[in-house]
Parts: structure tokens; sequence; C-alpha cells
């Protein structure tokens, strides 16, 4: 598979010119920069279109998997992935690393534990607020469509089938319902300033507080311990970063503490759920249904249980890449790495 490969140069009259493959520039020191866009988030196309926005400081290679150009990977000062795995093989791979920039919010792609021992900083795009607009629409349109059994609708009609005698008793409302928030960082917190427009009760759970003047902001939020949070919740929605610690947070115990009446809905990451559990609760009418934009692995294979539960919403992990959000994410990873380049600090440092 062939790669992208984009060089840039800066001279000090304001010339520009191409350098070939030297990575060099006149009136800078150049950087090697590894782009990994995986396919299923744009793959070459949208990696060719980062590269033109990085500054002429750089030579820029763009390749769909880290493993792809060994060469560029062992020049590589910068590498940037958009959902590309970075192992501790790639990293004893690049001598030279001094940045690993996570084109997403997200970074448990990359092995941080290996990043730390090799000194390297592992930065995400978490203060840009990227991806927070779609992934709070997707969250919302989720629970709207579980709320309205749209997808039983709509497939009901198609077939001819009025449903309405049959739906109508598990039609339901936001207005009034708790909404619990499990991670209210830039996200879950545009999530619950539309569930305050939706009339919502919200309470959060998280490492510490947000403070009293942004609970009020999100109409009297209460910062509440998970498992009180998953008793009271009506809907409960995850926003948190997969980490060991997160790894099936919602695991069939916890499951089990949430209301008969309940749905869940995750747009982060798909192995903060047990997904058998999860499976397992919906199967058995423990819940009232579950929407789901994220799973583990992605793409799940045929025999993932949740493709076939009842009373299931699935996106395939849509809520993050909408045009204008590919946009943002990508110049928000190629500042954060350029401003690197220039020798200023690292900005969502997350290992």
């Amino acid at each position: 598979m062939s790669t992208t490969h984009t060089t840039g140069t800066t001279d000090t009259t304001g010339t520009s010119g191409t350098s070939g493959t030297t990575g060099t520039t006149v009136g800078a020191v150049a950087k090697n920069v590894l782009a990994v866009v995986s396919p299923h988030v744009g793959g070459r196309t949208a990696g060719a279109a980062l590269a033109t926005v990085f500054p002429g400081e750089a030579d820029v290679t763009v390749v769909e998997t880290t493993d792809e150009d060994p060469a560029a990977l062992r020049k590589a000062h910068v590498i940037i992935t958009g959902l590309g795995p970075v192992t501790a093989e790639h990293l004893a791979a690049a001598p030279d690393l001094e940045l690993v920039q996570c084109a997403s919010h997200g970074f448990d792609y990359v092995d941080l534990d290996a990043a730390r021992a090799k000194g390297v900083p592992v930065c995400n795009i978490g203060s840009s607020g990227a991806e927070k607009q779609n992934v709070a629409e997707q969250t919302f349109a989720l629970m709207l469509a579980l709320a309205k059994q749209l997808v039983p609708a709509h497939t009901a009609l198609v077939d001819a089938d009025w449903a309405l005698p049959r739906l109508q008793r598990s039609i339901t409302e936001l207005s009034g319902k708790t909404l619990g928030i499990i991670g209210l960082g830039h996200i879950g917190e545009e999530v619950a300033r539309r569930a305050v427009a939706f009339d919502m009760s919200i309470v959060y759970a998280g490492p510490q507080s947000v403070g009293a003047e942004a609970e009020a902001r999100l109409g009297g939020a209460r910062h509440v311990e998970l498992d009180e949070l998953l008793r009271t919740s009506d809907y409960v929605t995850l926003h948190a970063p997969l980490t060991e610690e997160t790894r099936h947070l919602l695991n069939a115990e916890r499951l089990a503490l949430l209301k008969p009446t309940a749905f869940v809905v995750n747009t982060s990451r798909g192995a903060l759920i047990d997904q058998d559990a999860l499976a397992d609760a919906l199967e058995a009418g423990a819940l009232a249904g579950a929407g789901i934009d994220v799973f583990d692995p992605e793409p799940p294979t045929a025999a993932l249980r949740l493709l076939k539960s009842p009373n299931v919403v699935l996106s395939p992990h849509v809520a993050g890449v909408t045009r204008e959000t590919l946009v943002r994410i990508a110049l928000a990873a190629v500042q954060n790495a350029a401003d690197f380049v220039a020798g200023k600090p690292p900005r969502d440092v997350v290992s």
C-alpha cells in the first residue's frame, strides 16, 4: 500500500518550494511527521487534507496503518494518529519520537505505559471541543430514538404494519426524566446543556464535582456516586475515557442497579460496557433499551449479541465524524503538534 508524502519548505524570504524527501527547511529545523489515519475515519484522503494544513516546517507522511511505512516510522519526530494503534513496538521503532498526538478525545489506542517509559508525551484534543457538538447531538438522537421507538416504528411501517397499538405502551418522554452523565467533561457538559432544554434533571458521576457555579448553570446538576447515579437515572450516558480503571465500568453488577425502565447510551468507547452483560440485561428485560454508537472491537463482528438484542438503536461510531467535526479535529490535532514543533508546550497531555 502506497503512502502519501507531503513536504513543505520555508525560507526567510517567504518563498516556498519543494525540498524532496530530505525533511529540511531553510531557516528552520524540519520535523518528520507520520500521520496515521485509519480507513474507517477517512484514510489516505482525509490524511492528505490534514497534511496540507500542516506548517512548512514539517515533512508529513500519510499512512493508513502505523506499520505501513517502517522507514517513515523510524524517522518520525511526531506521530499524529486518528484511531490508528500506536503500540510499544511502534514506539520502540521510532528512536527520535518526541510526541504522539491523538486526533480524537480518546487515547486508548496508544500504549501509554510504553510512551511514558520512553518519555514521549501523548496528547488528545480534549480542550478543543472539536467533537463535543456532534457527540452531544448523536447522544440525543439515540435517546430520542429509544424514547419514541423510532426504529421499530419505521420497520413496522415499511412492512405495512400499523404498529401504534403495540408501540404506544413503550413510547415515553425525556421531559421530567433524570439523565445520569458518567463523565462531565467537555462533551458531557454539552450533553447536559441539551438536557436542560429538554427539562431533564441531571446527575453526574466523576472524580470530582464541577463546582456550584457550573452545576447551577446546568439546571442544578448534582454530583453523586456512580452507584447512586445508576439506581436513580432514567437515562444513563457515558462520556468517560477508556482506561484500565474504566474498562467494563458498566459490568453485570452495575447494570443490575439500573431500573428496568432505564435506557443506556454509549457514544464514548465500546469497552466501557461489558457488551455481553448488556446483551444479557436487554434479553432478560432488565433494561428498557440501549443506544450504542461504539463497539469493542470496531467494526463489530457478526457474533456480537447486541446486534440482535431487543430494543437497541445502533450506529457505526458516527458521533464524531460529521464533515464539520472532522475539519475541527484535524485542525486541533495539527495545531497542537505544530505548536510543539515550534517549541511551545503541548496541550491536553494525557500521559
